[in-house]
């Protein structure tokens, strides 16, 4: 583990130039995308109360800047590009390592890039009705009973997204950190304005008398959570300490992605100024921010709508059914708005930070030769490039959801999209990396204890052992009440055990 200059250009080629502002937008505008938006009306779904659903927010915030408080002695330690990699790499082994990086570019990164330009295509059909998911320019190729191909509209402005967005990080950090900041500066505003709108109309309404009387109990229809989940006859918010415990884990799932991505910052330590302090600090002020934000959000839904309302709004757009509360109809296109700039911020920031991941990895040699070198711009142009066509391909295929009756009775086939079928089966390993990431910080001071840490979390060991259990509690409950969405995923973590050792068999042939 070695330190690198603090400032100008590093030892890799890199060059530093971010400093503490650029690398808080990094954090804060890869947290916030589109899951804030939505992910509320399943969680009301799955708790059933107003009360329970902050709390889970809550307890999601107070993970997150625990882990991210871990991660910066971390940051510090290793102020380095690839990030979690690294400290996997340093803490556990090379394997450890390679199989994060490994998920991260099949699934973790590239499909949240997938998922989260299709979710700026699809906003943007509110505004732009040609911009459909039906509007097919190559209607779906059925490749078995439950997959399909198709080329929509939707999909083609999703690819387009990523391409352009790909592009522009290639010509240097400079001009990926301006849209970087622009954009999560905007969508900042735009969600602080979304609270305070809720905090100026919401106080006194009826939906907070309803919301807040009895803040702890469950709403009618809003339990989903049933006896034919193993190991437990009945659950839900309002079924006992198992009961409620199994529903803050389930609901959980959804906060803790919307949160997701403030470790991107990390991937990109090789090309901040002053790493080992500016990277911290970054995870603190970013991820202390958003989390908040996150909370007030849904305190603001819970202040225009009832929580039945945040249940069963529209295709679960939460914001803009509270915004229709109070601009009516136009509520839609303003929320369209807002949701089209915070993805388009969000997609940046993972597209930019991602290839720093692949350029660590190949320089360590288990990863493409060509995405260890930078081009003139001194940036991983040929990691970019890969990352984009393969998020670009899981924008391709679909999942075949049955039919249903159209308005003239027909039946028409629907269909869903294969990448969020794969980052619902990444969220248990996501969380497993984030807990052995955790866990080094354990093992490196116990294995390392004098090397030089200019940073030391907070609170330890108390407050990295907090998130470790928590986690582990999480990741239980899943493997048991979510056992189809959880299995898939360690099976493509694990996948790359056989190619971490095909990568080094082959190197070393080579040598």
């Amino acid at each position: 583990m070695t330190q690198e200059p603090q400032s100008g250009q590093a030892s890799s080629g890199l060059s530093r130039e971010l400093g503490l502002v650029d690398a808080t937008m990094i954090v804060a505008g890869s947290m916030i995308g589109s899951g804030i938006f939505i992910v509320s009306a399943d969680m009301a779904r799955v708790l059933g109360s107003p009360g329970w659903l902050l709390v889970a927010w809550l307890v999601t915030g107070a993970l997150t800047l625990a882990a991210a408080l871990s991660y910066g002695e971390l940051a510090a330690l290793a102020p380095q590009a690839g990030g979690q990699y690294v400290y996997l790499r340093e803490a556990w082994s090379k394997l450890a390592g390679f199989s994060y990086g490994w998920t991260l570019f099949l699934v973790i990164q590239t499909g949240t890039i997938a998922a989260v330009c299709v979710g700026f295509a699809r906003f943007l059909g509110v505004l732009w009705p040609a911009v459909a998911p039906d509007a097919y320019l190559v209607a779906p190729i059925h490749l078995s009973k439950d997959y399909a191909l198709s080329l929509s509209t939707q999909q083609l402005v999703a690819i387009v997204l990523i391409a352009l967005l790909t592009w522009s990080n290639t010509r240097g950090v400079h001009l990926g950190k301006l849209v970087q900041n622009t954009m999560t500066s905007a969508k900042t505003v735009a969600l602080v304005a979304l609270i305070l709108l809720g905090l100026a109309v919401g106080l006194g309404s009826d939906a907070m008398s309803a919301n807040f009387r009895d803040a702890f109990t469950s709403a009618p229809g809003t339990d989903t959570i049933r006896s034919d989940l193993p190991f437990m006859p009945q659950t839900g918010a309002s079924d006992g300490a198992l009961g409620l415990l199994v529903a803050l884990c389930v609901a959980m799932v959804g906060s803790i992605f919307s949160a997701d991505a403030w470790n991107n910052v990390t991937f990109a330590a090789g090309e901040v100024r002053q790493p080992e302090r500016t990277v911290p600090l970054s995870l603190t002020f970013g991820t202390f921010a958003v989390t908040g934000l996150y909370l007030l959000a849904n305190v603001a839904y819970l202040l225009l709508l009832p929580v039945e309302g945040v249940a069963h709004a529209p295709d679960d757009r939460v914001a803009t059914a509270a915004l229709g509360v109070v601009f009516g109809p136009a509520g839609a296109a303003i929320m369209a708005v807002a949701i089209i700039v915070s993805t388009f911020g969000c997609a940046n920031g993972l597209i930019f930070a991602g290839a720093r991941v692949y350029y660590a990895m190949a320089k360590d040699g288990v990863f493409f030769k060509a995405a260890a070198r930078l081009n003139a711009k001194r940036v991983p142009a040929v990691g970019l490039v890969m990352q984009g066509v393969w998020a670009a391909l899981l924008v391709l295929p679909r999942t075949r959801l049955g039919t249903v009756a159209a308005p003239d009775g027909a039946l028409v086939e629907r269909y869903g999209n294969l990448y969020g079928n794969l980052l619902d089966y990444v969220v248990f390993a996501v969380l497993l990396f984030y807990v052995l990431t955790i866990g080094g910080v354990f093992v490196l001071r116990r294995r390392r204890p004098d090397a030089p840490r200019p940073y030391r979390v907070w609170g330890y060991p108390w407050l990295p052992a907090s998130y470790v259990v928590a986690a582990s509690v999480i990741m239980a409950v899943l493997a048991l009440y979510r056992t189809q969405a959880t299995w898939p995923g360690l099976l493509i973590a694990a996948s790359g055990v056989p190619v971490y050792y095909l990568w080094r068999g082959r190197d070393a042939r080579a040598d």
